[in-house]
């Protein structure tokens, strides 16, 4: 019989303890065990309803109890859950867990630390969608071209009402809140750092880099507006949130942004709170992986999946699935050297030779425009939209910030990338 603590009996703990005991009989007979949740940690004891396993407040009665084999983390946050895992692995624990933040903070730290002892954490990344797997196992005979993906089921759900039904954002956000796809502070999800967190586990699996989300480019979706939705519709393009790695020689480039992505693309028909991920290996080529990204059943499908794992084969292989770096050379690309095709939004006086000097500024940044549309914003004043060739983050950003500064222009540029 193998045992299993749950540190963070939330709404995803409780559905780990819910498919074990539901499942338990289809469950053992895949494992070849049976498995038992012995108990849970919760912060407030008041709140507890209805759970069958006996609970408390102190992680470490989970931790230092010998009979537990298998320490669950859903607890959530960096530090006080890497202290907790480095504890639970020190004590011979197998550990599985949820939680990105901590692993893309602290991944490397706690694979050194994990040794031979089992680490799992599908369901870090994309909840109930095995890409973990995909990438360790799966593709692991390939070189792992590119990864992008939609991660964020919040700006998912967001951007399909604006694009689909000309919801403002502002009235969006306020329907993803009460249905409980956004949180009261919805900063993570829309600022586009809880999708970072994930493309850095991804990245550290298909291409061993050990970044922190402070040295990759990360931007969200709070500035979107109708002018955009209207000209993405206009061009034939769907606006997404997507995380994005791609190798380019020895370096490899990490964003997260919105983007300008062609209705015909795999990726730009993945609607709602769904999460997709295109992954591009040397040999196999195009994979997609599609499926529910959030959500307490889909989550805790993933975590239970990760213990039936080790009960079943012991897994001890290194927790990112290499021992050594896997090329050595290949380093992180510098944001500012990031190639893209681009949009950009001005709002400007409505005044003869306004056009003229913003595209003179465009040449000499040597920035080519590839399309430009101009819309009456109210009186005397329009949106200028433009679609660029291709080019680099410095010389995009470089112009925008000189365009700020125009007396024509009235608020500040807005930018999304196009890919």
């Amino acid at each position: 019989m193998i045992r299993v603590g749950v540190i963070g009996v939330g709404t995803v703990g409780r559905a780990v303890v819910s498919i074990l005991e539901e499942n338990a009989s289809i469950i053992s007979a895949r494992a070849g065990d049976t498995i038992i949740v012995k108990s849970g940690v919760v912060r407030n004891l008041d709140k507890v309803r209805d759970l069958s396993i006996l609970v408390s407040q102190d992680p470490y009665d989970i931790i230092n109890d010998p009979e537990i084999d298998i320490v669950v983390e859903l607890m959530g946050g960096i530090e006080t859950p890497f202290e907790i895992l480095k504890s639970a692995l020190k004590n011979g624990k197998a550990v599985v867990t949820a939680n990105k933040a901590v692993l893309a903070y602290h991944r490397y730290e706690l694979q050194e630390i994990a040794g031979e002892i089992p680490f799992e954490f599908e369901a870090s990344v994309a909840g109930g969608i095995p890409i973990i797997n995909a990438l360790r196992d799966g593709l692991s005979a390939n070189h792992i071209l590119s990864i992008m993906g939609i991660m964020n089921g919040t700006c998912n759900f967001m951007l399909t009402k604006m694009m689909k039904e000309g919801v403002a954002f502002d009235a969006v956000l306020d329907e993803a809140q009460a249905l409980g796809y956004a949180e009261a502070d919805p900063t993570f999800d829309i600022g586009g750092f809880d999708a970072a967190h994930k493309l850095l586990i991804l990245a550290s699996i298909a291409y061993g880099i050990d970044a922190k989300p402070e040295e990759i480019l990360i931007e969200g979706i709070e500035g979107i507006t109708q002018a955009d939705i209207a000209f993405a519709k206009e061009f034939g393009y769907t606006i997404k949130l997507l995380g994005i790695a791609a190798r380019d020689g020895a370096e490899v480039e990490l964003r997260v942004h919105a983007s300008l992505v062609r209705e015909s693309a795999m990726i730009a028909k993945i609607d709602g709170v769904m999460n997709g991920i295109s992954v591009v290996g040397d040999r196999v080529g195009e994979t997609l992986y599609y499926g529910p990204g959030a959500g307490g059943n889909a989550t805790a499908s993933a975590v239970v999946a990760n213990i039936i794992d080790i009960v079943r084969s012991g897994k001890r292989s290194p927790m990112l699935g290499f021992n050594h770096p896997l090329e050595e050379g290949l380093h992180l690309k510098n944001r500012d050297d990031i190639c893209s095709k681009y949009y950009l939004r001005l709002r400007v006086l409505d005044k003869p030779g306004i056009l003229a000097k913003i595209t003179q500024l465009f040449a000499d940044h040597s920035i080519s425009i590839e399309a430009v549309i101009q819309r009456p914003s109210e009186t005397e004043c329009a949106h200028l939209l433009f679609a660029t060739h291709e080019a680099t983050e410095r010389s995009v950003r470089e112009l925008m910030s000189q365009l700020e500064v125009l007396d024509a222009v009235l608020e500040t540029p807005y930018m999304i990338r196009i890919v």
